[in-house]
């Protein structure tokens, strides 16, 4: 059991830190899988807990990269340019008034999609924006930073914006409607107050006022970047532009709706999802005549490989008796109320979240709830508690969550330097004073409407 409890605890430290590295901007899934199949050969993982993992991830998987799929033929259509053009123009020249919609866009694409598809989508549109509005670097980062934390906290209000909470969701056995009901109240009002309180740490740092703009940018983002729909879309007027646009995004949310229905009346969750992506790109091959086949390539499957692979690592550590552990340590802090409960569990997976990241920081604290005995409600506010440690506690550093890691891959990518401190000056009073609030809220909310 030693030499078992050894390889667990190396494999699992040296997958965290190549995942933290990225040498050569490596994938996460490769180090991770890595880790996984030395798990499995050494048999710390039998083949019954592999299917119980498959079972657990499967579904959540193909919902996220069903979502992704939809991210992808939106982009193909020039939604994204097309709403960051729509932001200058409501701006109206005002940078402070730029901050609240670049806050609303971030905030929606990541319940339009997902927490890490949103990263990938607004964060090349933002640089684009406010170079375009010929923003000196140390201007940009303000919107940029405040940008990726309101982004990757909007996972929060609904499960299905992340895949570890919708693994998770599995694990605790609560379906997307309650938790939705339980937490879109507490977690929204949570993110309206760290918008409030970036506002006011980064205000000094904006620009006075916007430059003024001589050309259109919104033809600028069409004719530069969007080729394909010269024959299409940009050639039409804009207000027919607008009217394809606000379509497209009506159907995204009457099927994101849809995935609350289903989960109400235990329909899975993915089915829905596929049919959503599958409708819309139908739609586009209508409409642009592009070859599905893109999709393919454009597709992250590997998200499915890093899910399963973390699984694994961590269903190791379970077995290898971490999670026993944990139990014997949090039963007293469970046991003296829920107030303090979810305080000191939120807090926990905050400070795990920072430490290794919050993928395997939520699946431990998630298997650890479980094998406490807890009442239905106990158990989910809980777990509730550690999505939010998970969402939004693990923001204070820019390692404690894979979106923030992606978001940093792409800012070096396109030459802008955010230094940690840069980062910490913003996230260092925010994201403790929004990770409490947020708890609050929750506790709060909930025994209010639930108990």
């Amino acid at each position: 059991m030693t030499f078992e409890i050894g390889v667990t605890v190396f494999v699992f430290v040296m997958t965290m830190l190549v995942i933290f590295w990225r040498p050569n901007g490596l994938n996460e899934a490769w180090p991770a899988t890595i880790g996984a199949a030395i798990i499995i050969l050494t048999g710390i993982v039998s083949h019954v807990d592999i299917l119980d993992i498959l079972n657990k991830i499967g579904g959540a998987s193909i919902t996220i990269i069903a979502t992704i799929v939809m991210a992808v033929i939106l982009e193909s259509f020039g939604f994204f340019h097309w709403a960051a053009a729509r932001l200058v123009r409501l701006a109206e020249g005002s940078s402070y008034r730029l901050y609240w919609y670049i806050q609303l866009l971030c905030f929606l694409m990541t319940l339009l999609f997902n927490n890490d598809g949103s990263i990938l989508i607004t964060t090349p549109i933002l640089i684009l924006l406010l170079k375009n509005l010929r923003l000196k670097p140390h201007e940009q980062i303000p919107y940029l930073l405040s940008g990726a934390l309101i982004a990757t906290a909007s996972s929060a209000p609904i499960g299905v914006s992340n895949i570890v909470n919708l693994i998770a969701l599995k694990i605790v056995h609560m379906s997307l409607y309650m938790h939705t009901a339980m937490m879109f109240v507490p977690a929204t009002l949570g993110l309206l107050f760290m918008s409030w309180l970036m506002y006011i740490v980064v205000k000094k740092k904006l620009p006075k006022k916007l430059p003024e703009v001589s050309y259109d940018i919104e033809e600028l983002f069409f004719t530069k970047h969007f080729h394909p729909l010269k024959g299409t879309i940009s050639v039409e007027t804009k207000n027919k532009r607008t009217k394809f646009m606000l379509a497209v995004l009506l159907f995204v949310f009457v099927i994101r709706c849809l995935l609350f229905v289903a989960s109400y009346f235990a329909i899975p969750i993915e089915i829905v999802a596929v049919l959503g992506s599958v409708v819309l790109l139908i739609w586009r091959w209508y409409h642009l005549r592009t070859n599905p086949v893109d999709i393919l390539k454009k597709t992250p499957w590997k998200i499915f490989l890093f899910a399963f692979s973390m699984y694994v690592i961590i269903y190791g550590l379970h077995n290898v008796g971490l999670t026993a552990m944990l139990v014997k340590l949090c039963e007293p802090i469970v046991n003296q109320g829920l107030f303090q409960a979810s305080f000191i569990m939120g807090g926990l997976v905050s400070i795990l979240s920072n430490i290794f990241n919050n993928h395997p920081a939520l699946m431990i604290g998630t298997i650890t709830l479980t094998e406490m005995g807890l009442d239905p409600i106990t158990l989910k506010t809980i777990y509730l508690a550690n999505i939010i440690g998970s969402d939004m506690g693990s923001l204070l550093l820019p390692i404690g969550t894979l979106a923030s890691l992606i978001w940093m891959h792409i800012l070096r990518e396109n030459k802008i330097k955010v230094k940690w401190k840069d980062y910490l000056q913003v996230s260092i009073l925010v994201i403790p004073l929004t990770t409490v609030v947020t708890l609050f809220l929750l506790y709060y909310w909930v025994q209010m409407v639930f108990a």
